[in-house]
Parts: C-alpha cells; structure tokens; sequence
C-alpha cells in the first residue's frame, strides 16, 4: 500500500545533535573514486554530484575521507589531511549550504584494506591475519587497476597514538573545510573495525583481548574528534555482524550491544548502523528485517540512523515503529540525485547501475536525470508517437 505524503514520517522534522533536519532521508556516505589522483583532492566531477544531490534541509555524510597518506582505501578516494585536500571539500560543503543542506565528513584509515601500490608503505592492522590477503575475492582499487590488498603489519603501539592524532588532525581540517561535524567509519573492514573484531584482532596488549579492550582504539580516536568538534557534532558508523572485507567476531552480538552502551557517554550526534541484510554494495537477504537496529537501539539512547536495503515503505515503517530516527538511502542517492523529492512524492525512482558505482568519470556518476527532466523527455517521446491514422 502507497504512503500518502500526509502519513510519511520521513517528511517530518528531526534535531540530530546540534542540527534541525525538515526531513529524515540521509545520503550516506558512498565511495565513488572520483577525486584526483594523486593528490585526492576532491574533484570538479565531485562538486556537481553533491550539489545535484543536496537538498534543503536534509543530511549528507560524505563520502570516506582517508586520514593520512597510508589510510587511503582507493588510489582516487578523497583525503582530509592537506590544505589543498579542506580547500577542495570547502567548495562542496558551500554549495550543499546553498542549496539548505548539511553535509558532515566521513574520517577513516583502511588499514589493512588497501595496497601499497596506493599508499606507498605496507598496510597496518590490528594484528596480521594472513587468511586476509589469501581471500582472492577481496580486491582494492589501485592506480592500475583492481588488485589484491597487499601483505599487512600488526602497529606498535606507538603508532596507534600517532594515527589516533592523524584522526584529530583531518578533524580540524574538516572543520576549516566547512563541514557541519564528522563521522568516524567504524565498519566497513576498515582499520577501526579492524580492532573491534576478534577475527582480525589478536593483540594481547591493551588494544586486544577483551571488549574493552578492542574498543580501546575507537574510544581514543572519539576522544581526539570530539576534542575538536564537540560530541553533539560526532557520529560514528558500524557494520555489525558484518562479513564484509574478511571480518567477524566469535560474539558479534556482546560486542556490538557493549559497544553501543558505551558510546552513550559522549553524548553523540548519531550512531549510524548498516544491516547486515548488507554486504559492501551487495544485498544478501532483502526480506531480513532491520535486526542491527531493532537491538542496538535497545542498548543506545541517541538518535540512529539506520541504512542498507530500505524501500520507502520500509522505511516509513522503520520510523513509525520508533526504531530509527533517520534512514540512509545509498545506492538509490547514486542515481537519483533528487531522491527525497521522489520519495516524498510517491516518484518512480531511475534504477542504479551497479557497473559504474567505483567509476573515473560522469558515467553513471553525475549523468542522471532529475525527476522534472525525465517526466519532460517522457512528454516528448509520447508527443513523437504516431497518432491514430498517421502514417508509419
């Protein structure tokens, strides 16, 4: 059954941490390796795909941003850890203030998710796990192409300082780059999970073993952040019970559920949650209900933001059940760049074309029509069929 746009709670008002939202559509952040390479600086194609895609009063979450040379995933994934890398993003974040939008930045290190063929060094995790690189079907984009990741490192402690300092560092920038707050990438197989996940953690220091102690890295990392931004300006993103990129936990429930109850002494903007119906950019099971969300909000006291594989019915039902405060919309932001205009009012939505998703140009990236255009064309394909009696 149709929503009427009088039922929709999507199209209500929301108050995440310090922002007023008019409406609960979130553009989530979605890597689509448009920036320049080698410098990952975001681009001019990168201008025109946000600004087609923000909206008054609506939440972006930009696309990952590597927080140091070595934590970049993607040889044209953008940075935030050089001037020229805030001067590029601040063009973007002025134009989505334009158009009434805000825009957070989304803060990451790979870790062991990467090649040294794009950063240079050799990849650092929590611990080596060399059941990671020997799963050929996990691959990177690299300046010649996709490849495998390369062989990786366990960090010295001392340098998990260091890159927890590199998260501050990219905070600022982010700052002076005009965002409106941050998002620490947590999931995803990324470095941060990396420590979160027995399977990938090991360590039998102060970093390793128990919850607490894998979650050690993260809450240093806030830490540094919200030093900066202040906790009402920081979310944080998780997978859980995600396989994506070779993770797992051997109690992904007790990990999640602690960590969730922990975060609420910041005080958080948002915790944003993937289902783990979701793998990557793939759906593994469309008819799984919202369980990530259903439990962690049990466990955490602040708005959610819950995200992978919601159609608008079963996002409205998400938000009237009470168990997210707003709902992330990934691929379908890709190609349809005016998604809560369509959604709001009931709008056929342009189909996503997975083959261009980790792309270098404006195919399939910044070429889809708004709705407005497509109802046109439409009126002008059916003005150029034959009337009845005309010849053929």
């Amino acid at each position: 059954m149709a929503i009427t746009t009088s039922e929709n709670q999507l199209f209500t008002e929301v108050r995440v941490g310090e922002m007023k939202l008019i409406h609960r559509v979130v553009m989530p952040a979605t890597s689509r390796l448009r920036a320049q390479w080698p410098s990952s600086v975001p681009s001019e194609l990168m201008l025109e795909y946000y600004t087609q895609r923000a909206s008054d009063g609506g939440l972006i979450i930009a696309e990952s941003s590597a927080v140091s040379p070595a934590g970049r995933a993607y040889h044209t994934g953008p940075g935030l850890y050089s001037e020229s890398q805030a001067a590029g993003w601040h063009r973007i974040t002025d134009a989505v203030h334009k158009k009434g939008g805000s825009v957070f930045a989304q803060l990451t290190h790979a870790g062991r998710a990467t090649s040294s063929e794009i950063i240079g060094v050799q990849p650092v995790s929590a611990s080596v796990d060399p059941s990671f690189w020997a799963d050929k079907s996990i691959v990177v984009s690299g300046p010649n192409g996709f490849t495998l990741p390369s062989t990786h490192r366990s960090l010295e402690v001392r340098e998990i300082s260091e890159i927890v300092d590199e998260f501050r560092f990219a905070a600022q920038n982010a700052k002076q780059a005009g965002f409106d707050g941050i998002e620490i990438l947590a999931g995803q197989g990324h470095l941060v999970e990396q420590f979160l996940q027995d399977r990938s953690n090991k360590r039998t220091d102060l970093y390793g073993g128990s919850i607490e102690n894998r979650e050690r890295f993260l809450i240093e990392v806030l830490g540094a952040v919200v030093s900066v931004w202040g906790a009402e300006r920081v979310g944080v993103r998780i997978s859980p019970s995600s396989t994506f990129s070779h993770m797992g936990d051997s109690n992904a429930r007790a990990l999640f559920n602690h960590l969730a109850e922990r975060l609420n002494s910041f005080g958080l903007a948002y915790l944003h949650i993937i289902e783990p119906r979701i793998s990557g950019a793939d759906t593994l099971n469309d008819t799984e209900p919202p369980v990530a969300t259903e439990e962690l909000g049990e466990h955490f006291d602040g708005p959610i933001i819950a995200a992978g594989g919601f159609t608008a019915e079963t996002a409205e039902r998400a938000i009237r059940d009470g168990l997210a405060s707003l709902i992330a919309f990934g691929r379908f932001f890709t190609s349809n760049p005016d998604l809560p205009f369509r959604l709001k009012n009931q709008l056929p939505l342009t189909p996503y074309d997975r083959s261009t998703f980790y792309a270098f140009d404006a195919k399939g990236y910044t070429d889809f029509p708004f709705y407005d255009a497509v109802s046109t064309q439409a009126v002008r394909d059916a003005e150029a069929l034959p009337k009845e009696g005309q010849l053929t």
